[in-house]
């Protein structure tokens, strides 16, 4: 049921279960993770494409939405990220990709990949695009499927596909069974 309102006052909207805001969560890192966008774009113009799916049923963040990667000033290394006053994405570059949204006293949703800038595979040069480099599963149990688009989940599979070839034989080789079959089972498509 969604609450109708008059004109000029304020109205509470039904709250979104858990399960959604994190599947909502989950498909605007999604939307921000396989986006293509041209070269010398800042990040601060891509930046709503993470938090679309939670615009569409009223609800939002307050945070930022990722900050540059680094290893010599801080985790969170300027100038790389996606506020306003940040520089241009660039090939190379790795930032994180972190939407959430946070209801007071009840629960909150983070998200948070790290990924590479790379360049797209698009007919004109330069395009560029992100690869998520963090590859560890989402919690399959939070995901509602019935709210995601064919690409979201195509990229879900196919992130989940990536995942396996990479991490499983890593855990194979190290004898952790007990882990490889938790992955086997986290991946499914």
């Amino acid at each position: 049921d969604v609450a109708r309102c008059v004109s000029g006052h304020h109205c509470a909207h039904p709250a979104v279960p858990p399960q959604e805001a994190y599947t909502r969560v989950l498909m605007g890192n999604i939307d921000l993770s396989r986006l293509v966008f041209p070269s010398n774009t800042a990040g601060g113009t891509v930046e709503s494409f993470a938090r679309r799916a939670l615009w569409d049923v009223g609800l939002n963040y307050g945070h930022g939405t990722g900050h540059g990667i680094g290893n010599f000033l801080s985790v969170h290394e300027w100038p790389v990220g996606f506020q306003s006053n940040n520089v241009p994405l660039a090939a190379g570059m790795f930032t994180s990709i972190e939407p959430g949204y946070y209801r007071d006293g009840e629960f909150g949703v983070r998200i948070e990949d790290i990924a590479l800038v790379v360049e797209a595979q698009t007919k004109e040069k330069p395009f560029l695009t992100f690869e998520v480099v963090s590859l560890v599963p989402y919690d399959r149990n939070l995901i509602d499927l019935s709210l995601m688009s064919p690409e979201q989940i195509q990229y879900l599979n196919s992130y989940y596909k990536r995942i396996r070839e990479h991490v499983g034989p890593e855990l194979q080789r190290q004898q952790l069974e007990e882990a490889y079959k938790w992955l086997q089972e986290s991946t499914k498509p």
